[in-house]
């Protein structure tokens, strides 16, 4: 991954599951704890473990800023905006290895 580079990410139990928003500077590292189980809190105890979506910012402020108005989104806003690009809900992290994200 290149410096400098931040990261808003949405994870999902399954298609049309559980939701999660995050922001992070390494979404590989990230997006594995996630799924190894590492990250104690909502998305263990959820199995929130599939990344389904992410958008990539150059300031950590855009990226924060990006996180806090997901957080407050409708939740079919959230699925419309994974289906986008996502349409099969596809965990994205298995793309993500070898990609120098």
């Amino acid at each position: 991954m290149r410096g400098h580079d931040y990261f808003v990410y949405l994870l999902a139990s399954k298609p049309h599951g559980t939701l999660y928003v995050g922001v992070t500077n390494d979404l590989l590292r990230r997006a594995v704890e996630h799924r190894d189980g590492q990250v104690p809190g909502f998305t263990s105890k959820y199995d929130v473990k599939r990344l389904v979506w992410f958008e990539q910012h150059g300031r950590i402020e855009d990226a924060i800023a990006r996180e806090k108005r997901l957080k407050r989104w409708r939740r079919d806003w959230k699925i419309a905006l994974i289906e986008e690009g996502n349409p099969h809900w596809h965990d994205l992290l298995p793309g993500l290895i070898g990609s120098g994200v």
